[in-house]
C-alpha cells in the first residue's frame, strides 16, 4: 500500500488499454499491464473511449486514460 503524498512529486503518464470484451475489461488490463513495471499507483483518469467495429458489431473496446504514480 502507498503512503499518501505530503510532499514529493506524482509523475503522470498516458496509456491505453483494450479488451474485446468491454470498457471495464481495457481498464482493468490497462492498470494491471502498468502495475508490472510502476510502483505506487495512485489514480487513473480516463480521458477517452473508442471502439473499433467490424461487421456491425464491436469488435474492440479502447480507453486512453492518465495514470499518475508517486515518484520515489
Amino acid at each position: 500500500m502507498t503512503e499518501p503524498l505530503e510532499n514529493g512529486a506524482i509523475k503522470i503518464i498516458e496509456i491505453m488499454g483494450v479488451s474485446t470484451s468491454s470498457y471495464e475489461d481495457a481498464l482493468d488490463r490497462a492498470v494491471a499491464k502498468a502495475a508490472e513495471s510502476i510502483n505506487g499507483i495512485v489514480s487513473l483518469e480516463v480521458t477517452g473511449q473508442s471502439a473499433t467495429v467490424r461487421d456491425g458489431r464491436i469488435a474492440r473496446y479502447e480507453i486512453s486514460a492518465k495514470l499518475s504514480f508517486i515518484v520515489r
